[in-house]
């Protein structure tokens, strides 16, 4: 699934080539999506600029001029910038025609994405209601995380990937940021200190801000807006690493399961 890293890749990839440009018609091929394009967002796009393009979470918004447009990318979703003349594959649910000759396309074999409208009136997305602070704003810190860890039996790694309390802190990147923070995945979220947290903050921005500077992780199918793969897996430390040993003291990678999600570690520095 594509993580924060991935959707900032893809957003700061199609930014240069969609801003300014005026959305000349829109092509649904498949509405059945798991949020199902409305019949309305041809009508509704269609004639509107394209004025910036910015990320919550895991979600893209493209600023229409008070107007909004949202898409998340699911499972398996892309957004291509493509000639105009580009032939449409087999997934490629729905196209914005751009001025200039361009065309942006969402691509999803899964169709676990959206592509929805998002009206001026309307001061919320429902999709985006309950989110946590994002790990780049000052909202986010150590001290945030000690105070809302308290008295939570879960295990830490499943506290961080909570996207109420923080968002876009995937399975890849918590594991990556949790051995940086010297902390076992599966302590009490609760158990973690103040210290510890601080440590944890600070990892979780340098995962994040490298995989973003690599283009994220490219681990099945990821790629960004022109088909670039990312490089992030190239730094990975634990994660999918069991049996190897570990980079920084030689002691073998171990695997476990917290949530239903394979997670990574070491023992040793990780305690």
């Amino acid at each position: 699934m594509p993580e924060l890293p991935e959707v900032e890749t893809i957003r700061r990839g199609v930014e240069p080539y969609v801003i300014g440009r005026r959305i000349e018609a829109v092509v649904v091929r498949d509405a059945r999506l798991r949020w199902p394009v409305p019949k309305t967002l041809p009508a509704y796009a269609t004639g509107k600029q394209i004025h910036g393009v910015t990320r919550r979470g895991k979600y893209l918004i493209f600023d229409l001029g008070g107007d909004r447009l949202i898409v998340h990318l699911g499972m398996s979703g892309r957004l291509n910038v493509l000639e105009h003349d580009a032939a449409p594959r087999k997934h490629d649910h729905v196209d914005l025609r751009l001025s200039g000759g361009i065309v942006l396309r969402f691509h999803d074999p899964r169709r676990f994405g959206a592509v929805l409208p998002w009206p001026a009136g309307h001061a919320d997305h429902v999709l985006l209601r309950g989110m946590g602070p994002e790990p780049f704003s000052d909202a986010f810190s150590g001290d945030y995380l000690y105070k809302r860890s308290r008295r939570r039996s879960a295990p830490v790694k499943t506290f961080i990937m909570d996207g109420r309390i923080v968002v876009g802190v995937g399975n890849i990147y918590a594991s990556e940021a949790l051995f940086r923070a010297g902390i076992r995945p599966g302590r009490a979220a609760g158990r973690v200190s103040r210290a510890a947290y601080a440590a944890l903050a600070a990892a979780i921005r340098d995962v994040l801000s490298i995989a973003i500077e690599h283009g994220g992780t490219t681990l099945r199918d990821f790629a960004g807006a022109r088909g670039e793969a990312g490089y992030f897996q190239q730094e990975l430390m634990v994660y999918g690493r069991d049996g190897e040993p570990c980079r920084r003291c030689g002691t073998a990678i171990r695997r476990l399961v917290i949530g239903q999600r394979s997670s990574f570690y070491c023992p040793h520095c990780q305690p």
